[in-house]
């Protein structure tokens, strides 16, 4: 346990950075799973739907620092190219 006061407060500050931050990235886990639930039941267009909400979700993180940038960028790339490969498929069916 910290001692002095500055390392007490340090210790606080961390605390609560900590809890921010684990619940940024639950509620952004939580709206992948759904999505990701979406996809699994080939329901594109309540995909589609909840997109812009995801998108919501993950540029909150990167605005909260949870998630940097790029890599809020890279997951919102990987969802919009899962979601047109199963559209595709579903258009050809």
């Amino acid at each position: 346990m910290a001692n002095h006061a500055s390392a007490l407060k340090a210790n606080r500050q961390s605390e609560k950075r900590r809890n921010a931050n684990r619940s940024n990235r639950s509620q952004l886990r939580s709206g992948l799973r759904k999505f990701e639930s979406l996809l699994e039941e080939q329901k594109s267009e309540q995909a589609r739907a909840a997109l812009p909400v995801l998108y919501a979700l993950v540029d909150k993180a990167v605005r909260k620092k949870s998630l940097s940038r790029n890599a809020g960028d890279r997951q919102k790339s990987r969802l919009t190219r899962r979601l047109n490969r199963i559209s595709a498929g579903a258009a050809k069916s």
